[in-house]
């Protein structure tokens, strides 16, 4: 009896044996890799990928009739204090938009009532040195 039962424990242990090793990488193996979810591949977008510029165009006039333009890029001055004709803002202008338009042929119209006033002004007294002229050589 005692082989048998020598037999029989020592099966047990062989059992046990290689059966603990082989159960805990299982049980290791599933507490390590959480189940994930299958994931879809990302679509490609179509859409192409374009460089944009940031250039700041700031045109100020003044009540005379004189602009000049200013230009900025990233928040540095690239051109500062260019003249330029009214003639060529009104047609910039016209060119954005009809309210940009409007806007500057007000100031535009202004500047050239100012101008034809003064130079209302300036004929009145041309003609009046012309008479004074005139008077002193008939003498």
């Amino acid at each position: 009896m005692s082989t048998e039962t020598e037999i029989e424990q020592a099966e047990t242990v062989a059992t046990d044996e290689s059966s603990t090793p082989a159960a805990a990488p299982e049980q290791v193996a599933v507490a390590e890799q959480p189940a994930k979810k299958p994931r879809a591949p990302r679509a490609q977008s179509t859409a192409k990928k374009t460089r944009t510029v940031e250039l700041t165009l700031t045109v100020t006039g003044t009540a005379e009739g004189e602009w000049q333009a200013e230009l900025s890029q990233a928040g540095k001055r690239v051109l500062q204090g260019l003249s330029v004709p009214a003639a060529a803002v009104s047609r910039a202008a016209a060119e954005l938009h009809e309210d940009i338009s409007k806007a500057i042929e007000t100031v535009i119209d202004a500047a050239r009532e100012q101008h034809r006033a003064r130079m209302e002004e300036l004929e009145a007294e041309l003609s009046k040195v012309k008479a004074a002229l005139a008077d002193l050589q008939e003498g």
